[in-house]
């Protein structure tokens, strides 16, 4: 916002000197796209590879965060794919064979000890018809018998879930299971690549705030470069000039240094002016508004960024 401000009272300042006493020229510096780029996560900074200064293309390691609380946790995420995928696995397979016939052979013991309960049981009831058996031990034998008949109804159950096969519902179950686990992983891996950051294009890299062992907060600044391509005149457009200008305009610009005026095409213009008066706008204030512009720059790749640019507003 300083800065801002600083540019618009300078700008300001020099439309209103001697250099420019008719305010026909629009005033500022050659600027280039700034691409910021801010940290992910909490981490320390163990490696720079590139210094400032560089010309980098897309791809370039600029800054490696430490990455190995973020590797254990996509080994984790990566275990749980595999758990799920075995789990998918078992329900599509069904149960084994020595599953099924230890079902069977629970059946059959279950089988057996209903025989034993019921011969038990009638014994005891003729016992206690003849009067030779209390009616407790009837009782306690017609509880074997009805406990025997629960047992094996448990187990005739359980062999019927082995061999009717695994429902539908629990393989679709398996599956999204499954599905969750690995995108859970490729976020995680997605994670992961963010600690080791990269220029997003070729570029210029123009500043790297931290330095290595530093730890950053997410959302800290790690690096800034300037897109490696032809800069644009950031410009203020006295007030008297801007009804006059379209998108798509074309006019000459001056770059200190540069002995031949170059062409800008008019790519932006604000709608609000830089400096608004808190008072009524009277002719002479109007005549202070300044807007702010900016002229892409026709074959000036090589100039610098930040030397001062004037853009010719009238024809002559």
């Amino acid at each position: 916002m300083w800065h801002a401000l600083v540019l618009v009272i300078v700008a300001t300042s020099m439309l209103s000197a001697c250099g420019n006493p008719d305010g026909t020229e629009a005033l500022g510096t050659l600027e280039r796209d700034r691409v910021v780029l801010k940290a992910t996560a909490d981490e320390i900074i163990t490696d720079q590879p590139v210094l400032e200064g560089s010309q980098v293309s897309a791809g370039t390691l600029l800054v490696q965060l430490d990455d190995r609380r973020q590797q254990a946790i996509v080994s984790r995420a990566q275990a749980e794919v595999a758990q799920a995928q075995a789990r998918l696995e078992e329900l599509r397979n069904g149960a084994r064979t020595e599953d099924i016939a230890a079902a069977t052979a629970r059946v059959t013991g279950a089988e057996a000890a209903l025989t034993e309960a019921t011969v038990n049981y009638d014994r005891a009831e003729q016992l206690f018809e003849q009067k030779l058996a209390a009616k407790a031990t009837l009782d306690s034998t017609l509880a074997s018998r009805d406990e025997a008949e629960a047992n094996l109804e448990t187990a005739r159950e359980a062999l019927l879930l082995l061999t009717n096969g695994t429902r539908p519902e629990q393989l679709a179950q398996g599956a999204a299971a499954l599905e969750a686990a690995r995108a859970q992983l490729a976020l995680e891996k997605h994670r992961l690549s963010e600690l080791s950051v990269v220029a997003t294009r070729d570029a210029y890299l123009d500043s790297l705030p931290w330095n290595v062992g530093e730890r950053v907060s997410p959302g800290a600044t790690l690096a800034i470069m300037l897109a490696n391509t032809s800069p644009y005149a950031r410009v203020y457009i006295p007030e008297p000039y801007r009804a006059s200008l379209r998108i798509g305009d074309r006019r000459a610009v001056h770059v200190d240094g540069v002995a031949q005026a170059l062409t800008g095409t008019l790519r932006w213009i604000a709608n609000d002016p830089s400096f608004t008066p808190y008072y009524a706008l009277n002719a002479s204030d109007r005549a202070r508004l300044v807007y702010m512009a900016e002229f892409d720059i026709e074959n000036g790749n090589d100039l610098p960024t930040g030397v001062p640019a004037q853009v010719q507003l009238t024809d002559d």
